[in-house]
């Protein structure tokens, strides 16, 4: 047995399944051709963040327009930044938002694929297993050196100026032989085992990033980490390994890993992998004092998934917002397709922005508000209710308690050419119903300034005697208008603008006091409408209520 074997039974004496195993045990996936296979692959260290639900939603996208598999994988080997349920609170806040895996981890402890375990903390034997094949192969080393005696090295470095980290005259242990090793281990020093760089000072990788184009870097000159003193795979060791045995074809991820990208192909390229195709995605950016940086989790409560889900923004809405950060023709494509799928649209990763996209929460409001405005009332009800169910206990009691009636609230103005756009998330809608219940509304009224209060206690005490519950929408109007005329009002503005001393106002100033005694409000939805949902016993009784709070002004 020559000498490189030696050192990899002593480092791995337990470890008896080669890499052969296991490329027998996660062979090449039977896909079309182009398909791509893609993952989300975060620590589980935390609440969602919205850039990484914006990664997730390209990788997700790229997959499914290509009938590829979409993966979630948790990279979990540093237990010291875990949090407790930190794969659950990931796989949550991908579920609220619609972004569903075809594999990977399904809850805490829950997984579903051929392709497992897909947690990395359960995948060390795989890991241990190539790392011992590099050994062998003399690409791989085991590293005494203690924490201090780095220390030194890099504070050396740093006076120098050099490169920081274990590469050349400081890789004091990259020939160090089996005897001396086994001498260190029986006296029960710890130690890492290093990559065998092959990589020159004076070698430069070129690749194509799917996003970014072409990128020149120097090549890896490092011998870096494998596998840490615990015998668990550092990121860049792990995620070679995963990707292939996945069959990983593009690793869509955030661009602040463009500087690993030399170690990532090295590592393929010794372990005999065929590289995937890497696609970096430039941070969400947010404006601020005239410049932009980059949204943060320290600094805005909208970097949090879980705030999203609190107001009350709905997942569809959310796409939409998230394919016109994702791609610059999208909102070329939905003005001209406006009752599309949203999956009908052709994404495409090189359309991606280079510098990073601009987070905007007033555009997401919009884009919500657009959103809704499309679906129907028992659309509507069905996601306010279940909102409500955990964000809003009195608004979905009165929802559920009555569930005709609310449908019949969000029927206003909604299904036609141009339905109201009042609605920008589900956080919105105990203000937007209030009027209609009483649980709700305190009764207050606003109302027009430009008419007397003995003007409006005659337009209201005129308008109880002819209003009538089953008119028709098409008369509704016109009786107002005859009533308006009859107490000295224009029929229209623009007549009472032409000689404004000849009115005491116009049309729209009688139906605003009506309106103002239904609802407390100068602004609404269809006011037929309103009246109709209301009922006349209630209208009749906010009339009277009026009136009254009129006199005592």
């Amino acid at each position: 047995m020559d000498n490189n074997k030696q050192m990899a039974e002593l480092l791995f004496p337990n470890i008896t399944k080669t890499p052969e195993d296991y490329e027998t045990l996660y062979p090449a996936r039977n896909l079309a051709e182009g398909a791509v296979v893609t993952r989300f692959a975060p620590s589980p260290t935390g609440f969602l963040h919205f850039g990484g639900l914006f990664a997730a939603f390209v990788e997700k996208t790229a997959a499914r327009t290509t009938s590829g598999v979409f993966y979630l994988r948790i990279e979990d080997t540093d237990k010291k930044r875990e949090v407790e349920n930190g794969v659950s609170l990931i796989v949550k806040g991908l579920n609220d938002f619609g972004i569903e895996i075809d594999e990977g981890m399904t809850s805490q402890t829950e997984e579903k694929g051929a392709y497992g375990p897909y947690m990395q903390s359960r995948r060390t034997p795989i890991y241990q297993s190539y790392v011992k094949s590099l050994v062998e192969q003399g690409l791989a080393y085991p590293c005494f050196m203690t924490e201090d005696e780095l220390s030194v090295i890099r504070e050396n470095q740093e006076a120098d100026k050099l490169l920081p980290g274990i590469y050349g005259e400081y890789a004091k242990y990259r020939d160090i032989t089996v005897e001396e090793a086994k001498k260190r281990i029986d006296a029960g020093e710890e130690y890492v085992v290093r990559l065998k760089s092959p990589g020159k000072e004076s070698g430069r990788v070129k690749f194509k990033d799917v996003i970014k184009g072409e990128i020149e870097m120097p090549e890896n000159i490092l011998d870096v980490v494998l596998l840490k003193k615990d015998g668990t795979p550092t990121y860049h060791f792990a995620h070679a390994i995963d990707d292939h045995l996945m069959r990983t074809t593009h690793v869509i991820r955030g661009d602040e890993w463009i500087s690993s990208v030399p170690i990532h192909l090295q590592l393929f390229r010794l372990l005999g992998f065929k590289p995937p195709k890497y696609a970096h995605i430039s941070p969400i950016m947010k404006e601020e004092n005239g410049g932009k940086r980059k949204l943060s989790k320290r600094k805005d409560p909208e970097a949090a998934v879980s705030y999203y889900n609190e107001a009350g923004y709905p997942k569809g809405a959310i796409w939409e917002y998230l394919m016109t950060l994702a791609n610059s023709t999208y909102e070329d494509w939905r003005l001209a397709n406006k009752d599309a799928d949203i999956n009908d649209f052709k994404f495409s990763l090189s359309k991606m922005s280079k510098a990073g996209a601009l987070f905007d929460i007033v555009k997401l409001a919009d884009v919500s508000k657009n959103y809704i405005s499309t679906l129907n009332a028992e659309e509507v009800y069905e996601l306010v209710t279940e909102w409500a169910r955990e964000n809003n206990e009195k608004l979905y009691k009165l929802l559920v308690d009555d569930e005709e009636y609310a449908k019949s609230i969000f029927a206003i103005e909604r299904g036609n050419a141009k339905p109201r756009k009042d609605i920008a998330k589900w956080g919105d809608v105990e203000n937007y119903v209030s009027y209609f219940y009483s649980e709700l509304w305190d009764g207050q009224r606003a109302f027009p300034e430009n008419l007397s209060k003995d003007d409006m206690i005659e337009i209201l005490e005129l308008y109880k005697q002819i209003y009538k519950e089953n008119t028709a929408s098409e008369d509704w109007f016109p009786a107002v208008r005859d009533m308006a005329v009859d107490l000295g009002y224009a029929k229209a503005p623009k007549e009472y603008k032409k000689n404004p001393d000849a009115y005491k106002g116009h049309v729209g100033d009688v139906a605003g006091v009506i309106r103002a005694a239904a609802t407390g409000r100068l602004n609404t939805p269809d006011l037929y409408e309103i009246l109709q949902v209301l009922g006349y016993d209630e209208v009749i009784k906010r009339f009277d209520d009026a009136i009254n709070t009129l006199k005592d002004i």
